[in-house]
């Protein structure tokens, strides 16, 4: 596994929650390379107007946009949304197919996981994805994913202060853990990290961004975000992993805890959170924002993990004593 820093720009370019790699459009950053209006088969948009893969009532994806009544509009663009989904579906059917008919011809997993360009873990998913049960419906949606990972809330302090919060939580629990470095350097904050660590909207901060993976299965996106005029220059913006830990890192520059808050937020994908977290069409993910101030009140570290939803549980724990049924 390469866990050297990639050499790219930021993958959020402009803004960290435009959702696009190299500054490209949400749609042109999904898992398929391309916007939704070239996933049909032959590269044909479902909504270019052909004759079988028109919307429902024949209508366009530009005659959907010009209709006057709103309500209409909405009903038909619904409608529209309904048809596209039967055509994933079907799509992850036939994709399903092709996989398992190139592995029964003999071709290892590894091999087909290097021509599709994903990891072999999500070619075992695509081996899932689209399976009919027995009443002929597709029960993609409710089948159990392949790898659930915990997440505690909050999480134990010993944990936290480890070599790798995720590696020591997936170590207990029995998973081959492994985290790959994505991005270090500046990046304009976000409106709700610019927040937790009390600078400007869009003025730059310090980003080290990462990759973690469960049983070679991409689960989560985790960025630390930190203030340019306070880590800028330090060994926190150096490439590559922190060591022996990041926690120990801050602590090394005179920081010292004093108290964090935590957000979780459902919602569906950015662009890149899909295509990076390798999730299928419809999967969303859970945001955690946890923002660490030092015991002076200053803003110190503000941790953001994008979770894949459907491969995480998150239990949490009430304080012994201080609760009531």
């Amino acid at each position: 596994m390469n866990d050297g820093v990639s050499d790219a720009r930021s993958p959020y370019g402009a803004s960290p929650m435009d959702g696009s790699p190299g500054g490209l459009s949400q749609t042109d950053g999904s898992p398929y390379g391309a916007s939704l209006g070239d996933t049909s088969p032959g590269g044909a948009s479902p909504m270019d107007g052909s004759p079988d893969e028109r919307s429902p009532g024949g209508a366009s994806l530009d005659e959907l946009v010009v209709i006057a009544d709103p309500v209409e509009r909405a009903r038909a663009i619904s409608l529209a949304i309904a048809d596209r989904q039967d055509l994933i579906a079907e799509l992850a059917r036939l994709r399903r197919e092709a996989v398992v008919e190139a592995q029964a011809s003999g071709v290892r997993q590894d091999a087909i996981a290097r021509r599709l360009g994903v990891t072999p873990g999500r070619v075992s998913q695509m081996r899932s994805a689209g399976a009919r049960d027995a009443t002929g419906g597709h029960p993609e949606a409710c089948q159990a994913p392949r790898v659930v990972v915990r997440r505690a809330l909050p999480t134990e302090p010993a944990v936290r202060g480890s070599a790798s919060l995720f590696m020591t939580e997936a170590e207990r629990q029995g998973i081959r853990a492994g985290r790959r470095m994505l991005y270090v350097g500046p990046e304009p904050a976000a409106g709700h990290i610019a927040a937790a660590l009390r600078v400007e909207p869009g003025a730059d901060v310090l980003a080290r961004r990462k990759m973690l993976l469960a049983d070679d299965v991409p689960v989560r996106i985790a960025t630390s975000y930190f203030r340019l005029d306070v880590f800028g220059g330090t060994p926190i913006a150096a490439p590559d992993f922190v060591r022996p830990s990041l926690q120990a890192g801050i602590e090394a520059l005179g920081h010292r805890f004093g108290h964090a808050e935590e957000h979780l937020v459902a919602r569906p994908p950015t662009g890149f959170e899909a295509a990076t977290l390798q999730l299928d069409p419809g999967e969303w993910v859970v945001q955690v924002l946890r923002a660490g101030y030092g015991d002076d009140g200053t803003p110190v570290h503000t941790l953001e993990t994008i979770c894949a939803a459907s491969r995480h549980v998150f239990p949490i724990a009430q304080v012994t004593g201080a609760d009531e049924f």
